[in-house]
């Protein structure tokens, strides 16, 4: 079972630790983390992620505002067990600024990432298709036609089936608002893909369980 799996309950025993279980998990705890810190959120129930992981690790408050330690926390641990790049958090603290101003934008918020990210991952498996067979070991090369899917979402417009258009024209939507780089959604894709591959599931179900955690 997964290191954060285990802290959170997770009844997945098949997960390992350091699994896109606990991937999807750090991200969610470190959005939480983040949004604590820039609207001085006090109120640790608004955020059941940041909440589970602050109590669970016995993580201190630091300077008196919640979130600060926890994010800091959050970010060392995904550096370390992913090698998360810098300029991911820095593009969700960037985001957050930009989105995030009252309490009331919060709940928002997470809503638009999360069906941000559920369309992205359902696009992806349509896309990509037999592409997500390629085995783990040729890292570049997914990451290449990730890269390449990635762009055609954010710039093709000639998409012949009309469900896959409309999905597109929702992604740049929910994009335009939140913010992210085409490098940064880029990276998350291929983590996500890459962690599915891991599992003990057939690889045809990766994008399809990658969908289900982001849900969560």
């Amino acid at each position: 079972m997964g290191l954060l799996s285990k802290i959170f309950g997770s009844k997945q025993s098949e997960a390992k630790t350091g699994g896109m279980e606990d991937f999807m998990t750090l991200v969610r705890v470190y959005f939480q983390a983040s949004l604590a810190a820039q609207l001085g959120i006090t109120n640790i129930g608004m955020l059941p992620d940041l909440r589970l992981f602050k109590s669970t690790l016995r993580i201190p408050t630091q300077n008196n505002k919640l979130g600060v330690g926890e994010k800091s926390h959050c970010k060392k641990m995904m550096k370390e067990i992913y090698g998360t790049d810098d300029s991911f958090f820095k593009e969700v603290d960037q985001s957050i600024r930009r989105n995030c101003h009252r309490l009331p934008d919060v709940q928002v918020y997470l809503v638009q990432f999360q069906n941000f990210t559920q369309d992205l991952m359902m696009l992806i498996g349509n896309l990509m298709k037999f592409k997500l067979r390629v085995p783990s070991i040729f890292k570049k090369s997914i990451y290449t036609m990730t890269e390449k899917t990635v762009s055609d979402i954010f710039n093709r417009n000639d998409f012949s089936d009309a469900g896959v258009m409309k999905t597109v024209l929702g992604i740049r939507q929910y994009n335009q608002r939140l913010g992210f780089s085409q490098k940064w959604v880029t990276d998350f894709v291929f983590q996500v893909v890459m962690l599915a591959k891991k599992e003990p599931r057939p690889k045809d179900e990766d994008v399809e369980k990658a969908k289900a955690k982001m849900s969560k």
